[in-house]
């Protein structure tokens, strides 16, 4: 490619920072209750394309990557609440100055400071950049000796000091960003969220994605690169990548019918795309029995698992635990706790349909 993809977007971003820029945006119905609340300025200066904030829960520590002006970040504080905490990644300085310049006023709106925004990429969590800045001002590079010597300090403080830390994060979102990331650095991004999410942790990503792969001449147009249109990752290649890196129930939660966009016959609409972090496990001990409800014949996990309507089978708890996430919105019946119940009770026992019981005995 031959622009600089990361210039190209922080340039745009940094006007967009000063002067409101409606282009790079799409229409989103954001809870009105939770905007309520934001100064004006971050409000008419937020670029997005969906709602996040919706699969955010109290409790937990949320990852915006590419917070911007701090919109979804501060939306999402007034759900974590005082036992939660919320951390905004941005690479672009006037985008950070922004969101910081609230930070007393937010605070004091919430009732504690539960929100904070770091200088990095969000396809490198693990380097804080104003901490690089810092080395370079002592640490010069002017040959091929200072180079290594910069690569291997990098290589430490990802290990030692990462930015954002192992598996510390309940829930990663964004909103419109992760198309803005050169396309050799994509699959990097992901494997960084996948690091920085807990065991169980989610995704919520609202992006724009195209129906066609986009072609080259539009991927070295700055203008079309910085407006959210040729950095967009392919319908099927943006679940596919995420399924790839280990994420589970990975899925479209939101799809906008109407494209955003057609350029070139080309469709580019916004969705919103969620996973789930699977609890990790040995594999070795298949003791949970799960049964699929339906409605489909079968369905294949992500593992190659088939899993046949109305038949039980075996697995690993580890899989069991992932299954039973509510991301997958009550397909498969948990055989091995309701036998369990149904055992002790020694006759039916009334259920909800979203958790039926099993029964082995003779008066139903």
């Amino acid at each position: 490619m031959s622009m600089n993809v990361e210039e190209t977007v922080l340039d745009r971003y940094s006007e967009g920072a000063k002067q409101q820029q409606s282009a790079l945006c799409c229409p989103v119905s954001y809870d009105a209750s939770l905007l309520s609340i934001l100064p004006d300025e971050i409000i008419e200066k937020d670029y997005g394309c969906g709602d996040p904030s919706r699969y955010v829960e109290e409790g937990d520590v949320v990852l915006d990557l590419g917070s911007g002006g701090g919109k979804v970040c501060y939306m999402a504080a007034s759900i974590v609440g005082d036992q939660g905490k919320v951390i905004g990644v941005d690479m672009n300085d006037d985008m950070l100055a922004l969101a910081r310049k609230y930070q007393p006023e937010m605070a004091e709106k919430l009732g504690s400071d539960r929100v904070s925004f770091v200088k990095g990429s969000i396809q490198d969590l693990g380097l804080s950049v104003d901490t690089l800045s810092n080395y370079l001002e002592s640490h010069p590079v002017s040959s091929h000796s200072d180079y290594s010597e910069l690569k291997a300090w990098e290589a430490r403080q990802r290990r030692e000091d990462p930015l954002i830390q192992d598996q510390s994060v309940d829930l990663v979102i964004s909103n419109c960003v992760l198309n803005l990331v050169a396309d050799h650095e994509k699959q990097q991004m992901i494997r960084e969220i996948f690091r920085v999410l807990k065991p169980g942790g989610r995704v919520a990503i609202s992006d724009i994605i195209s129906h066609q792969p986009v072609p080259e001449d539009m991927k070295n147009d700055p203008e079309l690169w910085s407006g959210c249109i040729s950095g967009a990752f392919r319908e099927d290649e943006f679940l596919d990548e995420f399924a790839s890196a280990g994420f589970g129930a990975v899925c479209y939660d939101k799809w906008d019918t109407e494209p955003w966009q057609v350029i070139a016959g080309i469709e580019f609409r916004s969705v919103t795309l969620t996973a789930v972090k699977p609890v990790q496990g040995s594999g070795a001990a298949d003791d949970q029995t799960v049964m699929y409800r339906g409605p489909f014949a079968a369905v294949i996990g992500e593992d190659g698992t088939l899993y046949n309507r109305g038949q039980r089978i075996t697995i690993a708890e580890h899989t069991q635990q992932l299954l039973m996430n509510p991301a997958f919105k009550g397909a498969f019946i948990d055989l091995s706790t309701q036998s369990e119940k149904s055992a002790e009770s020694g006759c039916c026992a009334t259920s909800s349909p979203d958790t039926p019981v099993a029964t082995s005995g003779g008066c139903c």
